[in-house]
């Protein structure tokens, strides 16, 4: 028994193996089998209040076609706005920002840092760029995930989330009044051993670029911890920690952590799975932070919302994510009240970030 549940696990992706008695066997990758659960069916491919997705990445370059589609598909879903977090700085934000104004107000934009040559004097040049591009109309700043892992000083050490030479772009940000939405380190399975005890198993060997080995990067927690460090020194700068902080799996935890800081919000881009397998502990832990949580998807596809909708509009079980290797388990429904979902949807987001056209939504949000 033991060899035929070893050659299921990792026989080479796409290839069927045969055990010793003959017996067919599958990879991972390849066993999908057909549900025989017959429950109810609730598809919901329109969100029920308008709502505001503030984890998209767009080109600054669409073409009229591809952003005349792009806000078609919006519209058949109900997203009013678009939070494009790769508006980079400069020159470029400015002409996304005018490429954009197409559709006004539909598609709003965070500006990015550029993170070469930092030494003694970076933070104020970035922080003085960061106003400039505020003035060209960015509502917002967006750190990406190569901060803390990837980034390095202007000697080649490795630039942590919380280095004080940072500071004048956290306190600026603050001072401009603007949200920071930072993206810090990765799942935790990404940092654990590739083996058969990891739950990310199937994605770490479909896409193996993705493990964070420790003889090149920090520890999970080492990263969580300079995150947090950096938030509660500035204080009086908004954070909106992305990917539910990658807590999603330890909302305990989580919970913790945003009553300890009540300058951090959250978002759930790319984390819907986690949600979706707890639903009673979620939707208790949804509605009791439900003023510090917003709508956010990340990788743009337009087929892939209506699972979120599912999940927090129905009380659906046992459905099925979009991606498995992100998650081989069921979906369930969280049913979220009404006055949960508006907040989550659209009025956090209209609270946190400047900018916003509130006329595209209810009058009580105005």
């Amino acid at each position: 028994m033991r060899r035929i549940l070893l050659l299921f696990a990792f026989a080479p992706l796409g290839l069927a193996a045969q055990t010793q008695s003959g017996r067919a066997t599958m990879s991972v990758e390849e066993y999908d089998p057909r549900s025989t659960l017959k429950v109810p069916v609730h598809l919901v491919p329109r969100a029920k209040y308008p709502f505001i997705d503030v984890h998209g990445h767009q080109s600054l370059e669409l073409s009229t076609a591809q952003l005349d589609r792009l806000v078609s598909e919006m519209d058949a879903m109900n997203m009013r706005v678009m939070v494009n977090l790769s508006g980079r700085q400069g020159d470029a934000l400015v002409s996304g920002i005018q490429n954009y104004s197409r559709h006004k107000g539909r598609i709003v934009v965070f500006a990015n840092l550029d993170f070469r040559n930092v030494d003694a004097t970076w933070g104020q040049r970035a922080a003085a760029q960061l106003e400039r591009d505020v003035r060209a109309g960015a509502v917002g700043l967006k750190i990406f995930k190569n901060l803390g892992m990837d980034v390095y000083d202007a000697t080649g050490k490795r630039l942590a989330v919380d280095d004080p030479r940072l500071d004048p772009v956290w306190d600026k940000a603050g001072e401009l009044n603007i949200p920071v939405l930072i993206h810090t380190g990765e799942p935790s399975e990404f940092f654990q051993p590739i083996d058969n005890h990891n739950e990310r198993w199937l994605e770490l060997v479909t896409h193996p670029g993705r493990a964070r080995p420790p003889d090149r990067y920090p520890t999970f927690e080492r990263l969580l911890t300079e995150q947090h460090n950096m938030f509660r020194r500035h204080a009086r700068t908004r954070f909106i920690n992305a990917h539910l902080g990658w807590l999603g799996s330890d909302l305990g935890r989580l919970g913790a952590l945003m009553d300890s800081l009540p300058n951090m919000y959250t978002e759930l881009g790319a984390v819907l799975y986690e949600l979706g397998r707890q639903p009673h502990f979620a939707r208790e832990f949804l509605t009791k932070y439900q003023d510090r949580v917003m709508m956010g998807k990340d990788a743009y596809a337009a087929d892939e919302y209506p699972v979120y909708f599912r999940v927090f509009e129905t009380a659906d079980e046992y459905f099925d994510y979009y991606r498995k290797y992100h998650a081989f388990w069921k979906m369930y429904g969280l049913q979220l009240p009404d006055s949960v979902l508006r907040k989550i949807y659209y009025e956090n987001a209209l609270r946190v970030i400047p900018g916003i056209d509130r006329s595209q939504f209810p009058a009580s949000a105005r």
